[in-house]
């Protein structure tokens, strides 16, 4: 049975724009997934990268090109400006972990839950009510945005060490079986291909 190491970020508008696709494919497949929420912008740096604010007007220009042409393409509403973009994904990663171990819920519509908040619904996916409802939403217990922050922030914090390890540097980040890796969201047809022994 094949296994996904899911690498994402609750504030990265390709982890929303994958929505539960991956999720499909695994089932497909029969793959199962450990999902780790990650510090995008700290694995950025630690891994060659240039936070968005910081990069060049010209990458810029085209990553808001290419975030309206993928858009386009998955059918998926999205606010290339939204209201709260930067926030703190801390809050809603540290949830999202509660929630993995709850259990209880759907943890593919979590994800989508909360990145849809930051890039199509124009809410700050760092207060604690829009935490309460895409847990509730994803079938988890509200409650859980107030719950296991010390060990939240652990297992934050391990995954990023866990993501550069591994060789994720961007999100969402797909490796298979700890070896075979996919970039992101553009790449879950060729996840699907490797899966399928095609690739």
């Amino acid at each position: 049975m094949p296994h996904i190491d899911y690498y994402f970020s609750t504030i990265s508008p390709y982890t929303y724009l994958a929505g539960t696709r991956m999720e499909e494919v695994a089932a497909k497949h029969g793959a199962t997934i450990s999902y780790k929420p990650v510090d995008i912008i700290a694995l950025f740096a630690r891994t060659g990268g240039v936070a968005p604010a910081e990069r060049h007007e010209s990458r810029k220009a085209l990553r808001s090109q290419e975030l309206r042409r993928q858009a386009a393409k998955t059918g998926m509403p999205l606010n290339l400006q939204p209201a709260h973009f930067p926030t703190n994904p801390a809050p809603s990663s540290y949830a999202f972990i509660a929630a993995s171990k709850a259990g209880g819920g759907d943890l593919g519509k979590l994800v989508h839950a909360i990145t849809r908040r930051v890039w199509a619904e124009e809410q700050d996916i760092a207060q604690d009510d829009v935490i309460r409802s895409a847990l509730e939403e994803a079938g988890f217990d509200a409650g859980l945005a107030d719950s296991g922050l010390l060990v939240g922030a652990e297992e934050y914090a391990r995954n990023l060490e866990d993501a550069v390890s591994a060789g994720a540097f961007g999100a969402p980040f797909y490796i298979v079986d700890g070896t075979e890796k996919f970039w992101g969201q553009d790449r879950i047809e060729d996840l699907d291909l490797y899966l399928a022994g095609k690739l």
